[in-house]
This record gives C-alpha cells, structure tokens and sequence, in this order.
C-alpha cells in the first residue's frame, strides 16, 4: 500500500508520574472510555514537544515540561475502526510519539467538551483495575514505571 492510500495522524504524549502515580486522562469516546495518557494529535503548525504541553494544560489543567523522548508507537486502524465518520473508507497509521514530562504549574481539572472527560492521578499497582489502551503500559515500560 502506498502512503497516498491511508492517512496519518502524528500524536504526542506524556508520561508524568508523581511517586508511584501516573496521570492519565479518561476518553469519551467509545463511550465513556478507557485510560490514557494526556496527549493528542499534533496541529500543523506545532511541533510533538509544543503538542504534548498543550494537549496535557488541555487534558488536565496542569503545566507540563518536556523531557526525554521515551518512544515512538505506529499502528493501523482499520476503516471500520476510525472514529470520525467522515474519514471512514480509508485506513489510518496512528504514530505515537511519548515523552517524560514534569509538572511545573496549573491545577489538576477535568476537560469541558474535549476528547476527555476526567483526568486523574491513579495509583500504577492500580492499573490492572482500570481499561486503558495498550499505549499506557507500554510507554511506563519505556520510563522504567513499572519496574517500582
């Protein structure tokens, strides 16, 4: 398959924990949905570090810093699967670009008509109790989180 048969959607994300914490944000889509890590696709006139502060002030209400770059994480989703209904037909590559992040600012707050609707700290022993998608565990591998 050529590039020109599928679309791309670059995202950013951050990995913040705070002693045996991590910050995650709720999707509300499909409904209301699983875990993830505060983050989002990144806008065409911002680089993956500029989105990742963003989508984590949007997400969360806080104040993050980039740090290291953690990892990268491509995969396909199908037609069927794709969530805006105007893009259906076409397959999509979702890249994943996760960075270490601190916090420096702001108050912890849900989102109001984003793509989250709660944003919490959750206990990491408390992941298995929550559904996240498959990006949560990977990217605290890749920040050595799971190892405590």
């Amino acid at each position: 398959m050529e590039y020109t048969d599928y679309d791309t959607r670059l995202a950013a994300y951050a990995v913040v924990t705070e002693g045996d914490r991590v910050l995650l944000a709720r999707l509300r889509f499909p409904e209301s949905g699983p875990w993830t890590l505060p983050g989002g696709g990144v806008e065409f006139d911002e680089t993956v570090e500029q989105a990742v502060v963003r989508e984590v002030r949007e997400e969360t209400g806080l104040e993050a810093r980039v740090g290291a770059l953690l990892g990268v994480r491509h995969h396909v989703v199908p037609p069927e699967r794709r969530m805006h209904a105007g893009a259906r037909g076409r397959p999509m590559k979702a890249v994943q670009v996760v960075f270490r992040a601190t916090i420096v600012g702001g108050e912890l707050r849900d989102e109001v008509d984003g793509s989250t609707d709660e944003a919490r700290w959750v206990p990491i022993a408390e992941l298995p109790h929550h559904r996240h998608g498959l990006l949560v565990p990977i990217a605290l591998g890749w920040a050595g989180a799971l190892t405590r």
